[in-house]
């Protein structure tokens, strides 16, 4: 099974990410998040829990509002980027093991790594 296949209803997402399933659905509206769909069911992957998790951090631990909460994931979503671009680049591995540290300290800010 793929990583980002939906695996989990809506009402479990729900419970495992300790949201409300109306809250899920805001967050979907708002572009943040994108369940795969299955009939008429969400079908949520263990990627979007982790992304909804990250969310929540955002939103309750640091008080950032929906349009920051967007900026904020296009950040993560660029180091992530990155950091899977640097690990298949052929650098000197101290170089390497510098520049994931410092990418890991980003993916931090946000609640992420």
């Amino acid at each position: 099974m793929e990583r980002n296949e939906g695996v989990y209803v809506m009402r479990v997402a729900a419970s495992i990410t300790g949201m409300h399933p109306q809250t899920l659905r805001k967050y979907e509206r708002a572009g943040l998040i994108e369940p795969a769909r299955f009939k008429n069911l969400r079908m949520y992957s263990e990627e979007d829990i982790a992304r909804l998790k990250a969310i929540k951090y955002m939103v309750e631990t640091l008080g950032l509002n929906l349009a920051g909460v967007k900026i904020a994931l296009k950040v993560q979503d660029t180091i992530y980027s990155a950091r899977q671009h640097l690990s298949a680049t052929e650098l000197n591995p101290n170089r390497r093991r510098r520049a994931l540290k410092v990418l890991e300290e980003g993916l931090g800010l946000f609640g992420a790594n």
